[in-house]
């Protein structure tokens, strides 16, 4: 089912008559459970055309390098693969997504896009809208309820989301019908950038490779759902209580594959809740609640990603704080070479840098001792910010962007105050020893990773 809600023109201009219909896919990467893509498909049949599915490969999308490109090809390969299968090609042509979008369009009878929440993702379709003379209508899919549904503002907090949240699952918590495409496209003659080989197309692409790809995550649906499945079967039992210990490995891994769009939270939380799992309300209150927060934080804060976005009750407090006295003071080339007097830090650093991942509990205190070892918060923050961006697959992603931000306040309420700190919560050292074997952390990061170079 694809709810009216989901839906949006973006702009006022006439249907045509032309070559086929055309989905410009971008922020959703998969050939499966994707409303926008079986919304394009229900109009292609509808008019008894073809339907050609578009993706535009910048080389200049911010903060990108090697590491995210690799595994964003990776999916798209296989996205390809199967799109092929149901009678679709993908057009993947080298540029801005907007300009390629723009080209297409002309042969195109109207465009449908998928919703992409941050602000380069919102200029993109803007542009479209203007730039072409046939309707481009945006169909949301990666969002369980539908941003605006869920809440028409930016929210406090979890705790003034979440109700507003639960009160809509029952209507968006259903599964969505794969439709059958009636004319095929792949004999349409268009020029494509060739993805099949994914590593070859890397090599092709000028792009910054500072950072490489990591042997930990491939790219792609089937590699997601095969995480998934594993997910449900051997750790979701175990989520409530192991979430928040690194050691456990009772997470689900899924975040690079949300970011690039290559499953779908709908699917995952069907599947979750089909398990019949006592632990599945745990785990969905990160999935959607947590993770629907972030969309709501990029697309209501204008400010999403610099620090003038941190709340002004804790910009406050830690300007009020900041000529107190830090144990350390490091360069932003020692941090992210993992050169501090903290092991526990340290090990959470090389990990983000050698797998593209770092535990989320882990996260919060990297961020937080950030803060503590810089001169200001402001420069604290552009910190943190880089090196996540840098290094984790799932960088530059909304929750990315809120989960750097809720280190310095944001999403949370004031705390007794503290030196550095002031009212913003602030995590130690002895946290982690009282929560979980932190030294056995330490170790899993310095045989397995090292040194960062």
């Amino acid at each position: 089912m694809i709810q009216r809600e989901r839906v949006r023109p973006l702009n006022n201009e006439n249907e045509r008559s032309r070559d086929f219909v055309l989905y410009w896919m971008q922020a959703a990467q998969r050939a499966e459970d994707n409303h926008a893509l079986e919304y394009a498909i229900d109009l292609a049949n509808e008019r008894g055309k073809p339907l050609v599915a578009f993706f535009g490969l910048t080389e200049s999308f911010p903060e990108a390098n090697a590491r995210h490109y690799a595994f964003m090809l990776e999916g798209l390969a296989e996205t390809a693969r199967s799109l092929e299968k149901r009678g679709m090609q993908l057009a993947v042509r080298r540029g801005s997504p907007a300009e390629g979008a723009v080209r297409l369009a002309r042969r195109a009878d109207l465009v449908i896009v998928d919703r992409g929440y941050l602000r380069v993702e919102r200029e993109w379709r803007e542009a479209v809208a203007r730039g072409i003379n046939c309707p481009l209508i945006q169909v949301e899919t990666n969002a369980v309820v539908p941003l605006e549904q869920a809440s028409p503002k930016e929210e406090w907090a979890a705790r003034t989301l979440r109700p507003k949240i639960r009160r809509q699952l029952e209507k968006y918590l259903v599964p969505l019908r794969a439709r059958r495409i009636k004319r095929d496209s792949m004999g349409i003659r268009l020029d494509c950038f060739d993805i099949a080989d994914a590593g070859r197309a890397l090599g092709r692409l000028k792009i910054d490779r500072s950072v490489g790809r990591v042997a930990g995550f491939a790219g792609g649906t089937s590699e997601a759902k095969r995480r998934l499945s594993g997910f449900i079967t051997h750790k979701l039992d175990l989520y409530p209580e192991a979430r928040s210990d690194p050691n456990a490995g009772a997470v689900s891994g899924l975040s690079p594959y949300l970011h690039f769009g290559q499953i779908s939270p709908l699917f995952i939380a069907l599947e979750v809740l089909r398990s019949k799992r006592p632990a599945a309300a745990v785990y969905l209150e990160e999935l959607i609640v947590r993770r629907e927060l972030s969309l709501n934080f990029v697309q209501y804060n204008a400010d999403y990603d610099r620090y003038a976005g941190v709340p002004p009750w804790a910009q406050k407090t830690l300007g009020e704080h900041e000529q107190d006295k830090r144990a350390a003071i490091y360069s932003p080339d020692e941090l992210e070479g993992a050169r501090t007097a903290d092991p526990y830090w340290n090990a959470a650093q090389r990990e983000l840098a050698a797998t593209g991942t770092i535990h989320n509990y882990m996260r919060m205190y990297w961020g937080k001792r950030i803060i503590e070892w810089t001169r200001s918060s402001g420069e604290a923050f552009r910190t943190a910010l880089y090196l996540n961006n840098k290094y984790a697959i799932d960088g530059r992603d909304p929750n990315s962007f809120a989960g750097v931000a809720w280190c310095f306040g944001r999403h949370d309420r004031a705390w007794p105050p503290r030196p550095v700190f002031g009212k913003v919560r602030s995590m130690t050292a002895a946290g982690l020893l009282r929560k979980f074997d932190i030294d056995a952390y330490v170790r899993k990061n310095e045989v397995s990773h090292g040194e960062i170079r």
